[in-house]
């Protein structure tokens, strides 16, 4: 993937909908993924929403070949592998002769120091081929410096910067990330909250979002009102996605998101893996309300 794949589209965030007994569901992902590509998003990136921290590696070959078959040709889609490192191994065997452009690596705090951080990124690239999309969480992740020289030596395919500051823009670690990394390779990686001071202010390329899957056109309405230099009516599309946010800050984006594409009727998520589980039930009316808010913003 290059600056301007980035810059194309949102990147899509999306939960794997699974059936009763956890298995994949075909049927269900294809229409989310539908509802995606409808709404113009052509970059999904199936990682932590998706939880595929949890994923057991002996599913994951039918995982590449579901998200390969059901998306259409125009649509980027990449994977991610770990977030341990015997994930990663096994993973990138299964990925070596696959056409996917970028796999993400699921980060991990502990067992894991920067350094070994950086090393299993250049292990898996070695065993697969693949470039990787460095996913920065924490500080305490990987260094600016390190994470500078995975990319000058060609095995970063981009960066998704998604630590949490209670005023973005008083940034000091992304400051210095984008001294050692060019910004157009960074992609603001927190949904629409923090997207429009990422972008405007420290010239990142796009924004990851999960609040898309509900609503796609309006956050690719948002993506091209920022493009445009349009910020006041960027702040008004980025608005509508408030109070889903607000409870997926709540509540936990993961189980949130989940339950709110199936409480939209947009596909049937269905079953969540441990180690996550259902939320409770007294959660449920505000999130199918919120959901139901944001797509009738987008007149869905």
């Amino acid at each position: 993937m290059d600056s301007a794949d980035l810059c194309a589209s949102v990147i899509a965030v999306p939960p794997l909908c699974r059936k009763v007994d956890r298995a994949i569901d075909i049927g269900e992902n294809r229409k989310l993924i539908s509802h995606l590509e409808n709404g113009g998003v052509r970059t999904l990136l199936y990682g932590g929403n998706a939880n595929l921290y949890n994923m057991a590696v002996s599913e994951y070959a039918q995982l590449l070949e579901i998200l390969e078959a059901e998306t259409g040709e125009e649509t980027i889609v990449i994977p991610s592998v770990g977030p341990f490192f015997g994930n990663i191994t096994d993973q990138a065997e299964i990925l070596k002769h696959s056409s996917f452009p970028a796999v993400m690596v699921l980060p991990v705090m502990f067992p894991a120091k920067p350094e070994g951080v950086a090393s299993a990124v250049r292990h898996f690239v070695e065993k697969s081929g693949i470039r990787v999309v460095l996913y920065i969480k924490d500080e305490a992740y990987i260094s600016p410096e390190l994470a500078g020289a995975l990319v000058k030596d060609g095995v970063i395919s981009w960066v998704k910067y998604a630590i949490v500051r209670e005023t973005p823009l008083r940034d000091d670690y992304l400051r210095a990330l984008l001294d050692q990394v060019d910004p157009a390779m960074v992609v603001s990686g927190i949904g629409e909250q923090p997207a429009i001071v990422h972008l405007r202010d420290f010239g990142l390329g796009s924004f990851t979002s999960g609040c898309v899957c509900i609503a796609p056109s309006e956050s690719m309405r948002m993506l091209a009102a920022i493009k445009e230099g349009d910020f006041d009516g960027a702040e008004k599309i980025r608005v509508k996605f408030a109070d889903l946010e607000n409870l997926r800050n709540a509540h936990g984006p993961i189980p949130v998101l989940h339950h709110a594409v199936g409480l939209a009727g947009i596909a049937d998520t269905g079953t969540q893996l441990p180690l996550m589980a259902d939320l409770d039930k007294e959660v449920m009316e505000p999130i199918r309300k919120a959901a139901g808010a944001l797509m009738k913003c987008a007149g869905l």
